[in-house]
């Protein structure tokens, strides 16, 4: 079996083929070529014509080579730079009409989602990656993407802009000595490392894994001692300052001349160094792990080895891990969020049919549900607010932005003013994803008001449909309800004008 991965990234364009060989992948053809997407998008906003057609042309080359090695099993992806052009669209549009080929564009859960995966596959015999607490970093041209990773489980995925490309272009910026430079860059990194750990907070870090395909190569060059016995190897604390230090004074001609390296790697070099210095503040340990590969390569596996999405590669159960932890991170009330999920995932199931949702719908209703009140973070009043626009700028795994903004939508609409022609984010939604929210956040609403009390008195709930299709439901608890049926007598409004139906609580003793 054969495949082939075309990689439009933010400085090159790179082709991978290649086959199995026992449980590993033997490279039949690697083809990299300049093409500075990231050059335009990152600075300008948009995508020139001139590289879309220089894109185009590339393609072509391509597809030909792919030919030739007879390869029908073709993926082509985008990551930050076409992410994140203004004219994605165009772009994406462009390239399908003139070529055939459609482009994966991918965000940082979809990466992270590749690249554990291949980690898992390709370590599992010499480093246990599901059985750690681990900071997993990918280091592209675009950005340097990072994910929490708790014991297989995706907690947290975020991008920050300090890949190489764009410290190259922040550095050409600068105005000053070698010194003044050096320190400029160095403050921006450090400033984007300590937003991280904030963000990480006392998660418990074992060990730092960073995923770098061009420049650990060339440490050798630099610290000629340097251990590597494999394309996995530990870096240590003491080995990291002293590469920071042979580079920290020289100008980008000394270092060529030095260290013997070409001058697209020389120019960004001190740049990695900074990188790599910072990671060790995420960890107690001295070291960190390296691992030689690419995204492409990663994603070659996953078509190659079809990897079998166990329990710890599970969307679903990635996403609630994620849940789990925002809710503790903006200090929610985890039992009531947790309990509110588990009765719309039991309403759910009981109007799936007669609300003609699909199964898939589940999940931007179980995140809602957990998120909902993750905007009390800032402030009691309107929290609906504030919860839209704190889940509409998070980055979760392997959703697209259409679907961030749904779930987004539904968590705003749990309380006060059904949605509104002023209300942007919703009105940017298609009128199906429209009508989707509406029926999600009709259910959450009663989910909500039957946990008014947040102390969790009803463990289940029955629905039962009279010929009308109007619904009683059920619930058994030996706690009063007062407070809950006086909500869910005002919360109930938006699901009765949405189905049609009249809905009604009985209580059982």
């Amino acid at each position: 079996m054969r495949a082939a991965v075309i990689d439009i990234g933010s400085n090159s364009l790179k082709l991978i083929i290649g086959e199995k060989e026992d449980n590993d992948i033997k490279i039949l053809e690697s083809l990299k070529n300049v093409n500075p997407l990231g050059k335009y998008s990152f600075f300008r906003g948009r995508i020139s014509q001139e590289l879309i057609n220089q894109t185009i042309s590339l393609l072509e080359k391509y597809k030909q080579v792919i030919k030739e090695y007879e390869v029908t099993d073709v993926r082509v992806i985008a990551t930050t730079a076409v992410r994140e052009a203004r004219n994605k669209d165009i772009f994406l549009d462009t390239i399908l009409r003139k070529t055939g080929l459609k482009i994966e564009v991918l965000n940082v859960g979809d990466v992270v989602y590749y690249i554990d995966a291949y980690l898992y596959h390709k370590l599992k015999k010499t480093f246990p990656i599901h059985e750690k607490n681990l900071v997993i970093a990918e280091l592209g041209a675009g950005s340097l993407d990072i994910s929490i990773v708790e014991k297989g489980n995706a907690l947290m995925s975020v991008g920050f802009p300090i890949g190489t490309l764009r410290l190259k272009q922040f550095r050409s910026r600068i105005e000053g000595s070698l010194e003044e430079t050096y320190t400029a860059v160095k403050e921006y990194i450090e400033h984007e490392i300590v937003y991280l750990k904030k963000l990480i907070g006392d998660f418990p870090v074992d060990d730092v894994v960073l995923i770098d395909e061009s420049y650990s190569s060339f440490l050798q060059n630099i610290l000629p001692n340097t251990k590597r016995e494999s394309n996995f190897f530990r870096f240590m604390l003491s080995e990291s300052e002293e590469f920071l230090s042979n580079l920290a004074d020289r100008t980008i001609d000394e270092i060529i001349q030095a260290y013997n390296l070409p001058s697209e790697i020389a120019e960004i070099i001190d740049g990695y160094a900074i990188i790599l210095n910072t990671l060790f503040t995420l960890t107690k340990k001295k070291q960190i792990y390296i691992l030689e590969t690419s995204l492409s390569e990663a994603i070659l596996a996953n078509v190659l080895f079809n990897f079998d999405l166990s329990i710890e590669n599970n969307k679903t159960k990635q996403l609630l891990s994620i849940a789990h932890f925002l809710c503790q991170k903006y200090n929610m009330d985890l039992d009531h969020a947790r309990h509110v999920a588990l009765l719309c995932e039991q309403f759910f199931h009981q109007l799936k049919d007669a609300l003609g949702l699909e199964q898939k719908d589940l999940i931007y209703l179980s995140l809602a549900a957990y998120l909902h009140d993750i905007g009390m973070f800032i402030n009691n009043r309107a929290h609906h607010k504030h919860a839209e626009y704190i889940i509409s700028s998070l980055n979760l795994f392997r959703l697209t932005d259409d679907e961030i903004k749904i779930i987004a939508c539904i968590a705003r609409y749990h309380r006060k003013s059904a949605p509104l022609p002023t209300h942007v984010l919703y009105n940017s939604l298609s009128a199906q994803q429209q009508i989707l929210v509406q029926k999600l956040s009709a259910i959450l609403r009663i989910a909500n008001a039957l946990d008014r009390s947040h102390t969790q008195k009803i463990k289940g709930v029955e629905l039962k449909f009279n010929k009308a299709q109007d619904i009683t439901v059920v619930v058994s608890t030996d706690k009063n309800l007062s407070l809950e049926k006086a909500y869910f007598m005002d919360k109930k409004k938006m699901f009765e004008e949405i189905t049609g139906n009249k809905i009604n609580l009985k209580i059982k003793s």
